[in-house]
């Protein structure tokens, strides 16, 4: 059902949609700040990970 749901023409469609909607100044703003908060989710996942070692699990 679900196999071709996104072909090409739906992510033309949808970033045709976003340049109509919030214009051509603030699309690279908004690109930036997705960056940043994809760099800082993946940095916190990063350090959970290494705080979730085997060993530690702290039961007793």
């Amino acid at each position: 059902m679900l196999r071709n749901a996104v072909e090409p023409w739906h992510l033309i469609v949808v970033l045709v949609v976003c340049l109509l909607v919030f214009g051509s100044k603030k699309l690279p703003d908004m690109a930036r700040s997705l960056g940043r908060s994809v760099r800082i989710l993946k940095a916190e996942t990063r350090e959970l990970r290494s705080q979730d070692t085997p060993g530690t699990g702290g039961g007793g």
